[in-house]
């Protein structure tokens, strides 16, 4: 492994900084570490489209994306290595990872040359947001489980049912769904996936609070909503094989993130400015052994990662590092942002306004079980690891080859 830039990735990384500082601002270290699109939504959005819109005009737009779809036909590694430098720098917080970095692919890998040419261009650009509707109140973790119905009339396929746990189903425009179009086949083999029209108007969003202030998923009911057939993405009955393109997208890029929420230096800035027995924190055994164990796990993510990104380097296949990152960096973040609040004694149960201290210990701590459900749950991803890294056996199933009208449910359909 060579977690070193090569000659030609050192340059390319110092002709992104060249932009960036032509075009930015860095980012205030001192800054919050979390982005919540909750107040001023509007402005953060027309931030996010400008800044999108100015990046699509200087050529810096979805790197990996053909040419001829808006993208430069970079590299893998150009890739992340513009995203890790954007990062540094003061801009809006992204509103086009899913469509980005999830939908579009799945438009190249399945769709049809005129899905291509009618939607890819303006989901470059960001005239167009775009969401994911999979999650189902019945079916999480088991999404072959859901219930939401296609059913084919005339040219047109009606849709009823609901989604939950949308991301940004608020403020987009367009949304990829499975739905089932046959109930007599196996869950699995009688799911269809289709594009729809987040502006019909038998769409009801409903914006869940959660319990960190913030509003970005979202509750969202199908009544009687019509999709032409030419928004059908592959085959009828062929859904899963289309979400599954989806899913291994969106599990790399949350896996590659590392993690999100403050840092170990956050931590150690924390134990500094508080007093444990008439003494900064810092200097207390335990905390600095808590700290250290965060720190040799943090490093851990940091280098498994890279195992990643030096096999895209060399023209590799990852292997499951973004199934083991994303699993152990939520996990981990809920865990930190735990002590942040414990070091702060009781201003630690104080948020928002009320906050005494720093406010990003308990937005860590209440944003993280969102993101330990985001892209697969730990259960799932703990599967993933055991039967297809480790090769342990799978779970018994009892559902398997039945046709889905005829497995159990606690629910009627």
């Amino acid at each position: 492994m060579d977690f070193n830039d090569s000659p030609e990735e050192a340059t390319y990384r110092a002709k992104v900084r060249t932009w960036l500082d032509a075009n930015a601002t860095l980012r205030d270290p001192d800054a919050s570490k979390i982005n919540m699109l909750d107040e001023a939504e509007g402005d953060l959005i027309a931030k996010a489209k400008a800044w999108q819109a100015h990046k699509t005009k200087e050529g810096w737009a979805c790197l990996r994306w053909p040419k001829e779809f808006g993208g430069q036909d970079a590299t893998t590694m150009e890739s992340v290595i513009f995203g890790q430098e954007e990062g540094r720098y003061d801009i809006p917080p992204s509103i086009y990872g899913i469509g980005h970095g999830m939908l579009g692919p799945t438009i190249m890998a399945h769709g049809t040359d005129e899905q291509k040419e009618r939607f890819l261009p303006s989901m470059v650009k960001g005239d167009e947001v775009w969401c994911q509707l999979f999650s189902e109140p019945d079916a999480g973790s088991d999404l072959a489980g859901l219930k939401t119905s296609a059913v084919k009339e005339g040219d047109d396929w009606v849709i009823n049912g609901q989604k939950i746990w949308t991301t940004g189903a608020q403020f987009c425009k367009w949304g990829m769904l499975v739905a089932r179009t046959d109930t007599n086949a196996a869950k699995h083999a009688g799911l269809t996936y289709f594009i729809v029209d987040m502006e019909d108007p038998g769409i009801d969003i409903r914006p869940i609070k959660q319990m960190n202030g913030a509003s970005g998923f979202n509750e969202v009911f199908f009544t009687d909503v019509r999709t032409p057939d030419t928004n059908r993405l592959g085959a009828v009955g062929d859904g899963w094989r289309v979400a599954i393109t989806t899913l291994m997208n969106e599990r790399s890029s949350i896996g590659s993130g590392g993690g999100g929420g403050a840092g170990i230096k956050d931590l150690i800035k924390q134990a500094q400015d508080v007093e444990i027995n008439g003494r900064p924190g810092i200097e207390d055994g335990g905390v600095r052994r808590k700290i250290a164990d965060f720190a040799v796990r943090r490093s851990g993510l940091k280098y498994t990662g890279q195992r990643g990104l030096s096999a895209l380097s060399q023209g590799q296949t990852p292997g499951p590092e973004a199934s083991i990152g994303k699993l152990v960096a939520a996990i981990m973040g809920l865990e930190m942002g735990a002590f942040g609040m414990e070091l702060q004694g009781a201003a630690g149960v104080l948020s928002g306004d009320d906050s005494l201290g720093d406010p990003t210990w308990q937005q860590t701590y209440m944003a993280m079980p969102g993101l330990r459900l985001a892209g697969g749950t730990d259960e799932i991803l703990r599967n993933i690891i055991s039967e297809r890294v480790l090769g342990m056996p799978g779970e018994p199933r009892i559902d398997k080859g039945k046709p889905f009208k005829d497995i159990p449910s606690g629910t009627a359909r």
